[in-house]
């Protein structure tokens, strides 16, 4: 197993190259959209198809996410794409009691890279990712683990059961809290005031200067984190101490169904982010909703551990691909030769008795010990942790329990925590201390 942690390209910045035709829309704080409907107020986030930006609703006065997509041919039929998804997934969830993200609104925009078409999306708080990096990649507890997962699993289901959708990358990036980590950088919660207006001053506002901006950020961030690894060595403060996870509202949301299909309309036959990939889309076997249940257990494990199930590298002599197959096997036994075979990339990798033909030595761990060895579990916590997990890194795809069946698995109850020794030791002496103030009374 792999001891390195996630990474994200969260960040770093787009850079000002593809702010050029067909590329991204430059947004200046205070531009409005959609005949005025939303302001501009600040960046939340980019990706290789559009810019993510805070902006204010003048029509229901709240705060929402708006998505701006590039305006290129491709990017435009990307957007369609999920603008068809995401409409599907609102239209079937008029409460919004179903875990998954909300479209509220999508037009288009003209600006002079050409015409892209936006989606306003509701605010939402941090990714899982950037919750694990908060607890400093430690692990959460498990109560809090298994309101995330009881989530993530109700947004599958209905995904799944309901809609028919296959997400199709499914990881920590993609899962959002309700509300920010940090209640001040939430605009509701922090009583931000709107920006009705471009600020004065401000002409150009734009790109470079953001670009610039997160630049300096950047290494002042850098030179923070020397100064308290300084400290550190010298015996100082420690920085890798895990983080009170208290007051910060576990409630979450799948979202970014910019890979998503019906199941009966798929349309790439490589999906996932590598680390969450399933052994069946390696090996070019088809696949269906069970991709997103294996997916979900991986980010289930990183979420209680803090590290990734499966990191694979390529090696001497060995691609990414078999490293990653040797490392689920080393975890989970054996492929079933039944398995191993009968994806169109199988020969590639096994021969044919259902062996991989250039990684020959397996380490075999089970995964409760994994769990327990590895990553300081006691013995009960890794066994029932286990016992929910395991079914679900079946590498026989339809035997991977469903979301619904899921629900009903019982280490999703929500248990009482177990008092550490000191605080058994205090109610012992509360209890003594109990029994002689009613020995007192009653003589």
């Amino acid at each position: 197993m792999s001891c390195s942690s996630s990474s994200g390209s969260e960040d770093e910045d787009e850079g000002v190259d593809a702010y050029r035709k067909g590329g991204y829309h430059a947004v200046r704080i205070g531009d409005p959209f959609n005949g005025g409907r939303y302001i501009a107020q600040r960046k939340l986030g980019w990706g290789n198809f559009s810019t993510v930006w805070l902006a204010y609703d003048t029509k229901s006065s709240k705060f929402v996410a708006l998505k701006i997509q590039k305006s290129a041919a491709e990017f435009a039929e990307a957007a369609l794409h999920e603008i068809q998804v995401l409409s599907a997934i609102a239209n079937g969830n008029p409460s919004d009691s179903k875990c998954v993200i909300r479209l509220i609104d999508q037009f288009k925009h003209s600006g002079p890279n050409g015409q892209h078409l936006c989606m306003v999306l509701e605010f939402l708080g941090d990714s899982l990712l950037r919750l694990i990096k908060h607890n400093r990649y430690k692990g959460l507890p498990l109560n809090k683990v298994r309101e995330l997962c009881k989530s993530i699993l109700m947004g599958l289901d209905y995904l799944h059961r309901e809609l028919g959708i296959i997400h199709t990358d499914l990881k920590p990036e993609n899962v959002l809290l309700v509300s920010t980590i940090d209640p001040s950088k939430d605009p509701e919660k922090s009583g931000l005031t709107p920006i009705l207006e471009r600020p004065e001053g401000n002409p150009n506002g734009g790109v470079v200067s953001n670009a610039i901006e997160k630049k300096l950020k950047r290494r002042a961030r850098k030179a923070v984190a020397k100064i308290a690894l300084r400290r550190d060595s010298m015996g100082g403060i420690k920085v890798r101490e895990k983080k009170s996870l208290d007051g910060i509202d576990l409630r979450c949301k799948v979202v970014d169904f910019g890979n998503a299909c019906w199941a009966d309309q798929q349309l790439a036959e490589e999906i996932q982010t590598r680390e969450y990939r399933a052994p069946e889309v390696i090996l070019g076997a088809g696949y269906s909703f069970s991709v997103d249940m294996w997916s979900f257990a991986c980010m289930a494990f990183e979420l209680a551990t803090g590290e990734m199930m499966f990191a694979p590298k390529c090696g001497q002599g060995f691609s990414e691909d078999e490293d990653h197959l040797a490392r689920m096997m080393e975890f989970l036994g054996k492929m079933p030769r039944k398995v191993a075979i009968t994806g169109s990339r199988s020969k590639e990798y096994f021969d044919r008795h259902g062996d991989l033909k250039r990684i020959r030595r397996l380490k075999f761990w089970s995964l409760d010990r994994v769990l327990v060895e590895k990553c300081n579990f006691n013995e009960s916590d890794a066994r029932e942790f286990t016992d929910f997990l395991s079914p679900l890194l079946d590498f026989a795809p339809d035997k991977r329990p469903t979301a619904e069946q899921s629900l009903q698995h019982p280490w999703l109850e929500i248990k009482s925590p177990n008092p550490s020794e000191e605080e058994k030791e205090d109610f012992g002496k509360l209890a003594v201390g109990m029994t002689n103030l009613q020995f007192e009374v009653g003589r």
